[in-house]
């Protein structure tokens, strides 16, 4: 039997894939899973994307999942040996964060990427996501390059993976739909329209580009040789500029994704104009919405509201807390998180309650006791009695029905 080929656009660690994760580890069975921690191999907190790699998938998937270091290439001879053999034995293969680019250098012209043919050949699960994924097809993005470093566009070569499997001559492209520039363009894994254009020239004429958009997976059944999206959002397939996009749920033969040349149009040249409304689909989004939740709290002095604001977004950030993606999203949550304490604190300060509540029985007693000192012709009395009451923050208001006070 035949395996399954998972690419990932992003997300690979955060809570929105919790889903489509047990759902993918339902084929494994009880094999072995395997993260390889190849892509990030030259952070120096490589070891800390691995362990909280590890606790995502045993915490929030239920799975044990081992890591198995090959963070540069190991020389011939044991340390090499025993790696190729973990990956041998594996039922489940994941890599994701980190760059293409040193992925390929440490993969290349070794056994590693056999090894992933030879998973899937046995009906095994191979899973890659967001910097691995890149490493998929015949030409790969230089993201850090590119992106970072200024270097001219071009392709890297690829491991030519997603064709020695499939029979489909692909490009991937995850981080399809980035929107973290906000006005200026950084979708297709930060390229951009512009770039991507020029890019896409330097193709071969049959090649496709597989773009596959954050918080989304595609599932190449490699028996059924069909391609399942999961997730939140698409799977594009772009050829020469021109592009179809199938949602979250569709299904796809792979004849279907060579032959979708009449369904292609135009590709979408303009860059978004604005903050995008992820709903969810990060750290920061969720962030920025109990923020809101809290603010509205807040207004209302809501204190309970406040609370259960301040608690969610808690919750939030250790829900994330496992996600490998490299940004400032952790950062901005526990701003925000900081912001709604002291506020809160302020509020504790000034009283939640009504004023009105807490003093209103003290002012209609000396309102009172007014009346009957105007009853009984003794202004002086009354007098001295409204000035109090004004020189404590109450306007006091006479009226043919009475009195009438609000504080100012």
């Amino acid at each position: 039997m035949a395996g399954l080929l998972v690419v990932m656009g992003s997300g690979e660690t955060a809570p929105t894939m919790v889903k489509p994760h047990r759902a993918i580890f339902e084929r494994v069975g009880a094999g072995p899973a395997i993260l390889l921690d190849t892509p990030y191999g030259f952070q120096e907190n490589a070891d800390d994307i691995s362990t909280k790699a590890v606790k995502y998938f045993a915490e929030s998937v239920g799975r044990t999942v081992t890591p198995v270091s090959w963070r540069v290439t190991p020389p011939p001879g044991l340390v090499r040996d025993r790696a190729l053999a973990r990956l041998d034995e594996a039922g489940w293969l994941f890599a994701g964060p980190g760059s293409p680019t040193y992925a390929l250098r440490q993969w290349r012209d070794t056994a590693v990427p056999d090894a992933f043919v030879r998973a899937l050949d046995r009906g095994g699960v191979v899973v890659f996501a967001s910097a691995a994924a890149v490493t998929l097809g015949s030409h790969a993005v230089p993201v850090y390059e590119i992106y970072k470093a200024g270097f001219e566009p071009e392709w890297a070569p690829g491991l030519d993976l997603v064709r020695r499997v499939t029979g489909l001559p692909a490009v991937i492209i995850p981080h399809y739909d980035n929107a973290e520039g906000g006005h200026h363009d950084t979708r297709f894994c930060y390229l951009g329209e512009r770039r991507l254009s020029t890019m896409e020239h330097e193709l071969p004429g049959d090649a496709l580009i597989l773009g596959v958009d954050e918080h989304t997976g595609v599932l190449f059944d490699l028996d059924a040789r069909t391609a399942a999206v999961v997730g939140r959002g698409g799977f594009t397939i772009r050829r020469q500029g021109r592009s179809v996009v199938h949602p979250t749920g569709s299904v796809l033969s792979f004849a279907a994704i060579v032959g979708t040349d009449t369904a292609l149009t135009p590709a979408d040249p303009a860059p978004p104009s604005a903050e995008p409304d992820l709903g969810g689909a990060s750290l920061r989004a969720d962030a920025d919405r109990l923020d809101a939740v809290f603010a509205a709290a807040y207004d209302a002095r809501d204190v309970d509201g406040c609370v259960a604001a301040i608690l969610d977004l808690e919750q939030v950030v250790v829900d994330w807390s496992a996600d490998t993606d490299i940004s400032d999203d952790t950062e901005h949550a526990r701003t925000v998180l900081r912001r709604m304490v002291l506020r809160l604190g302020e509020l504790a300060g000034t009283g939640a309650a009504d004023p009105r509540t807490t003093v209103g029985p003290f002012v209609e007693t000396l309102l009172e006791l007014r009346a009957i000192a105007r009853a009984a012709r003794d202004f002086a009395t009354a007098d001295r009695v409204r000035d109090s009451l004004v020189a404590a923050g109450i306007e006091v208001r006479d009226a043919p029905d009475g009195a009438h006070w609000d504080l100012r």
